[in-house]
């Protein structure tokens, strides 16, 4: 198995605990907008890329 691809999936990981992480009541509650959004970008960007290598995947052979 490529180690790249458990590298993108334990980055996709990454993008939920971004969203899913408590700030309220804590100093960084102003910064949770940008976790957030990094988050779900985090996550689109790399699922796409695993559908791309999958898809490259499933035709190349």
């Amino acid at each position: 198995m490529d180690n790249r691809i458990l590298l993108f999936l334990a980055t996709i990981l990454s993008g939920f605990a971004l969203i899913k992480v408590p700030l309220a009541d804590s100093f960084l509650e102003s910064v949770s907008p940008v976790t957030n959004i990094l988050g779900i970008l985090t996550v689109l960007v790399f699922s796409l890329v695993l559908i791309y290598k999958g898809v490259k995947g499933l035709f190349s052979k």
